[in-house]
This record gives C-alpha cells, structure tokens and sequence, in this order.
C-alpha cells in the first residue's frame, strides 16, 4: 500500500468515525487540526465538553488491532496539539482524549466501529 493508498484509507476511516460520532451525538468541530508537533484527527463537542478524537483505520484482512498504535510518544503529542489547539481558541472547558478504532472489511465494504473514551 503506497503512502496515497494509506491516506486515502486513514480519510475513509476518518469519515466512518464522523458519522459515528455524530449519531451519538456529538458534534464534529474541526478535523485535522495539524501542528508539526502532532495531529488531532477530529474536534467534537458534546454538551460542555470537548473530544479530542484519535482515528485508528485498520483492515480487517490485516488482522492488526489499531489500538496497539497508541504508544505514550503518540497520546504525549497528541496531549500537546489539544492543549496548543485549545490555547488558540481560547477554549476553557472540560475536554477528553477517545479513541476510535474503524474496523473496515473491504470485500463487504463494511465497517465495525468501537469507541474507547477517554484514553488518559
């Protein structure tokens, strides 16, 4: 898979997580918010609180779980981009770090959404 191909399937799964998240409730803000220390994949905001959503896409004909790419260098720069990006938008209210892990078969072209609140 090229660099184009994972990006492309890392957007599907980006795009299956804002449905998601949306039918539950949430509400999508922002998406990819990109500094060079880190990228927060969708910003969403559901009564008085703020979600900072990390998107794991996986194939399920890899058999690879999306969860095992959360190391503590990774939710270490993901906790700095959500505090830069709430400093920038002079947002002072209670937020949380979830996980979205989408499970997409490609012969059915299904996808299995699980969510893990509030990671740290």
């Amino acid at each position: 898979m090229t660099r184009t191909d994972k990006r492309g399937f890392g957007d599907l799964g980006e795009n299956v997580a804002c449905v998601f998240l949306e039918k539950h409730g949430l509400k999508v803000i922002e998406r990819n918010y990109l500094r060079k220390w880190g990228e927060i994949d969708i910003v969403c905001r559901k009564g008085s609180k703020m979600h900072f959503v990390e998107v794991k896409s996986v194939s399920s004909e890899t058999g690879i779980r999306g969860e095992e790419n959360m190391h503590p260098q990774k939710i270490k720069r993901l906790e700095r981009a959500i505090q830069t990006y709430l400093a920038e938008k002079k947002i002072d209210m209670d937020w949380q770090l979830d996980l979205v892990l989408v499970n997409i078969n490609m012969i059915t072209k299904e996808a299995k959404v699980q969510v893990i609140e509030n990671v740290f």
